[in-house]
């Protein structure tokens, strides 16, 4: 993985923390399948198992919408 700095500028209404925008920047790559859930949890700084219980505040499901991964996960569970 490589190290990317980023600077933002946000207006004083946002009280988002480091945390909290990285969570949500992680779920979303994520959710558009940018990243895997390994990759995610990594890029939030947390384990997978954390990640996962955070994704449902963003309303991400860890399931994909493609049968053929569904069938996957299914014979690979």
């Amino acid at each position: 993985m490589k190290t990317v700095q980023l600077s933002i500028e946000l207006p004083n209404m946002v009280t988002a923390t480091e945390f909290e925008l990285k969570t949500l920047l992680a779920s979303r790559l994520y959710e558009k399948e940018a990243l895997s859930l390994g990759q995610a949890a990594r890029v939030a700084g947390l384990s997978k198992r954390a990640f996962i219980e955070i994704l449902g505040n963003y309303q991400v499901s860890i399931f994909s919408e493609h049968e053929s991964d569904l069938r996957s996960d299914i014979a690979n569970a």
